[in-house]
């Protein structure tokens, strides 16, 4: 074997990022110094594609639309309206079909917004890069880009492709979209270990990423698809979106529903033909306006308003919900897994601890805002009486090139966010940075460099005196301090002491900083490494840096587990950092954490067992993320995904409902999420259960009030067949209830106010059916008071003589009027409604039923009402005894309500 395919074949075998640089550029056959041959460009173009995310394969407009009609209660219903207008009843068929279209173009317009996903993450790809070619440095298009391609990176770059770095300058790359680690991450050319995880592999560069701070120079690795967020795009175009609980619920009950409407049909046609000798065409329209009167049109109708005034309700919570289904969902919610950064916390360094000569100084205050104060064993600080402060304040100042500005009363950080909360802990210490840059001009600078890990700026006052401020690495900074600034000056360094501060603040998940200063020789106007490195500095402090949680999560989170919902963190973060703060947020004294490099060691049955007692998942990737929501699901839960970044889209996608962040989430988040939170905050995400549990408690009130009208309807013809009668309502009166009743009465109930204790209660289980035991009872029971009120009135007329319309007519308005006393009913299923607040809680319920009133008016009483559905006129007598039914079927009910509570005691 040759020396060139020895190494070939150790590359295949190995990532990148665990490869001498050197080794890589060997492999891909390209010279650091000349770049790719033109020739060699083209192809490799050719063999490995552009470097472009291939578009997904997707269902046409028609097919999409037709499969919104893909259900056993809409084939149910398209059936009726045929026949009925076949049999000339075109208002009724108008009515069935208006119906289906308009859930039909609901569905199909949701369905299209959630394809734009993989769009939005093919627009994150960088339009140009500068490369490499033939020796000379050129400007190409990004789709061009080959493997072996010389690429350069500078401030403010998108990096075109996968890179292995092959040189760097105090290069840092922002990867929160696809590790969802906050901090700019520091590279170099070394390579790394082959296990590390995709956020230390910090001699890689990836595509998508924002080059933030430094320059380098990379080789290209991977393009398009090949990339890792090729990857992702291809993970997202896998994963399957599940239907919400209520929709798998809605479809088992549509199936039972419609099998349990035709079996009555047909036996009502049987025995009407065969014992009671009705003639089969008129035994057939019999059995037709059974069904359609068991059918309840108007449910997807009150279904959608339902969950549209639940979504405006959330957005007024600063939850934007994307799609219909899944407010319904967030109140059947059992496990919530949350990003760290920017969703549990501010997303904003702060300084929480200075460790100085004296002691541990903690800082009050977060986020970027200058509010805050100083505290050392529980005791406020006064700033006159700790000047070191002051030092410690200057010196993070001074040496720093990020700015703060305030607009529209919020503070933007323009720079790195450590520097933004070292300006920010200055402020709080009294400092002025316009003054003191005033003060103290800067002469000359040393960058941050990885390579000696710190920075340094030369400063001089206006009589001539020179100073030098460093900040770096703690252990690096030591190294160059001679003393300890303390309460009574300068003081020995006691190694052990500064070790175990520090150790202790790394515990607690902060970052550490150390700041020293220096006086300088008089006449000195430049500095260098060589000048720095000889020591002498006075050590200010060790500073304790991290991003807080947002107080409201903390009481967000707080909630949930009131609630019975468990908080899992899933980041890319450090385990230290995410365990410490999953403790503030109190998930728990003793959190358990995993890292994804544990979740690669379990097979899928092991990572259900663990997923169900771990709290924590640090140095998460997408796959990890996508594993864990999968197996959350394996396990019956119902799961939430709060995420911002590209690497969030597949697990929200494919978790029952996704959550992404409205202010700074990619689109690709945002779109393949069913909701993005406008304060991008989690206790949005509790406001958001609270308001699902509402709606999923309303839609129960919706269908515990509609199916009795069905039931009241079906039972009239059913009971008109067994007895032989003349029919007590027709296929147009049985629509008019069912429309009139669901845009009126039912509708008013979309608007019912939370439980008490709604928040106290624990998730329903994805198990329950809709429609319990005792619901299914409570339908059958109003449902036979409606039948005995409605078929007693009927024949109550009849026997005065009256006309058949007019009978009909009182038999309508008896059910109606019924269901006018029942919506007080069933503002609760269980408690007491006879007291003011069961008439007067809900003001739309008064209006609906003053609404109804007036439509029942003309409908009884207009000449053009009476033609089209053959109604007749009814006198006063005929009313008061149809009131007296609504009042006596609300007593009867509460009396139920009442044994059922004396039962349950």
């Amino acid at each position: 074997m040759t020396k060139d395919s020895s190494a070939a074949a150790t590359a295949d075998a190995r990532p990148h990022h665990a490869l001498d640089a050197e080794m890589v550029l060997e492999h891909l056959g390209v010279e650091r110094h000349a770049g790719l041959t033109r020739p060699e460009a083209e192809l490799r173009l050719e063999r490995f594609g552009q470097n472009a995310l291939p578009p997904p394969r997707r269902r046409g407009p028609l097919l999409r639309f037709l499969l919104q009609f893909h259900n056993v209660l809409i084939y149910v219903l398209l059936v009726a309206g045929v026949i009925t207008a076949l049999l000339g009843h075109l208002i009724d068929s108008g009515v069935i079909f208006g119906v289906v279209v308009i859930n039909a173009i609901i569905g199909f317009v949701q369905e299209g917004k959630a394809e734009s996903a993989l769009d939005a993450i093919r627009n994150m790809l960088s339009l140009n890069a500068q490369v490499l070619r033939e020796g000379h440095r050129q400007e190409l298009e990004a789709v061009s880009l080959v493997p072996g391609d010389i690429v350069f990176l500078a401030s403010g770059d998108k990096v075109p492709a996968d890179l292995r770095l092959i040189e760097t300058r105090s290069l840092r790359i922002e990867e929160a979209a696809l590790t969802g680690e906050s901090l700019a991450v520091e590279k170099r050319v070394a390579a790394v270990d082959e296990a590390a995880a995709l956020g230390d592999r910090v001699s890689m560069a990836y595509s998508s990423t924002l080059v933030t701070y430094g320059q380098g120079v990379g080789v290209v690795v991977a393009t398009g698809a090949q990339t890792e967020i090729g990857r992702i795009s291809t993970m997202l175009n896998a994963v399957e979106t599940l239907t919400t609980p209520l929709l798998r619920q809605l479809a088992a009950f549509g199936q039972v529903l419609t099998w349990a409407i035709l079996g009555i049909a047909a036996v009502a046609y049987g025995f009407g033909v065969l014992v009671r000798d009705y003639a089969p065409g008129e035994m057939f329209l019999a059995a037709v306006g059974l069904a359609v009167a068991a059918i309840p049109e108007g449910l997807p109708a009150i279904m959608t308003i339902t969950l549209a005034i639940g979504v405006q309700a959330m957005a007024r919570r600063h939850a934007i919900v994307r799609r219909l289904p899944a407010v319904e969902a967030l109140g059947s919610v059992t496990v919530i897994c949350s990003d760290k950064t920017g969703t549990l916390t501010r997303n904003e360094m702060t300084v929480q601890q200075v460790l100085t000569a004296d002691g541990v100084v903690e800082v009050s205050g977060a986020g970027y805002a200058p509010q805050g104060g100083f505290s050392a064993a529980g005791q406020e600080l006064a700033l006159a009486e700790c000047p070191v402060l002051e030092d410690i304040g200057r010196a993070a100042l001074l040496c720093n090139d990020a700015n703060l500005l305030l607009e529209d009363g919020h503070w933007r950080l323009v720079g790195d966010p450590t520097e933004g909360a070292l300006l920010t802990l200055a402020t709080k210490a009294g400092l002025d940075g316009a003054f003191e840059r005033e003060a103290l001009p800067r002469t000359d600078v040393i960058p941050f460099e990885s390579e000696h890990r710190f920075m340094a700026t030369l400063h001089h006052d206006h009589q001539g005196g020179g100073r030098v401020f460093l900040k770096g690495a703690p252990e690096r900074v030591l190294s160059l301090c001679s003393s300890a600034r303390g309460m009574q000056g300068e003081v020995p360094i006691d190694a052990d002491v500064w070790q175990a501060a520090m150790d202790s603040a790394a515990a607690q998940g902060m970052r550490l900083l150390a700041v020293a200063e220096r006086a300088c020789v008089d006449g000195v106007s430049a500095i260098s490494f060589d000048e720095v490195e000889q020591g002498g500095f006075c050590l200010l402090a060790v500073l304790g840096l991290s991003d807080p949680p947002r107080d409201e999560a903390v009481k967000a989170v707080a909630r949930c587990l009131s609630a019975g919902i468990r908080v899992k963190m899933i980041t890319g973060d450090h385990i230290a950092t995410a365990r410490a703060i999953g403790q503030q947020l109190g998930m728990g004294e003793q959190v358990r954490a995993m890292t994804g490099a544990e979740v690669e060691t379990l097979d899928e049955q092991a990572l259900i067992a663990a997923v169900g007692d771990t709290d924590i998942f640090a140095r998460a990737s997408p796959e990890h993320k996508l594993r864990l929501v999968e197996a959350l699901q394996a396990r019956g839960e119902v799961v939430v995904m709060t995420g911002d970044g590209v690497n969030d889209a597949p697990a929200l996608k494919r978790a029952d409902v996704g959550v992404a962040m409205g202010r700074k989430g990619t689109e690709a988040a945002k779109e393949a999420a069913e909701m993005v939170l406008a304060d991008d905050n989690f206790a949005s995400v509790a406001a958001a259960v609270e308001e699902g549990r509402r709606v999923y408690d309303n839609l129960k009130k919706a269908i515990v009030f509609i199916l009795p009208t069905n039931i009241g309807q079906a039972g009239m013809i059913f009971f008109a067949v067994l007895f032989g009668l003349t029919m007590p309502i027709t296929p147009a009166q049985i629509l008019w209830v069912n429309m009139i009743t669901a845009v009126t009465l039912a509708l008013a109930l979309a608007f019912e106010a939370p439980e008490r204790n709604i928040m106290q209660r624990p998730p329903r289980s994805p198990a329950e059916p809709l429609l319990t035991p005792f619901l299914i009872w409570r339908i059958v029971f109003v449902g036979l008071l409606l039948v005995a009120g409605g078929m007693g009135l009927f024949l109550w007329e009849t026997a005065r003589g009256e006309s058949l319309e007019a009978a009909r007519t009182a038999a309508v308005n008896a059910v109606l009027i019924g269901e006018v006393f029942y919506l007080f009913n069933v503002r609760s299923f269980r408690d007491s409604i006879l007291n003011r607040e069961g008439f007067f809680g809900n003001r739309y319920v008064l209006l609906a039923i003053a609404l109804l009133l007036l439509s029942q008016a003309c409908f009884t009483y207009l000449p053009l009402a009476q033609t089209l559905f053959g109604t007749a006129a009814i006198d006063a007598d005929a009313w008061l005894r149809i009131f007296a039914f609504g009042g006596l079927l609300m007593l009867v009910v509460e009396a139920e309500k009442a044994l059922l509570r004396m039962r349950s005691r």
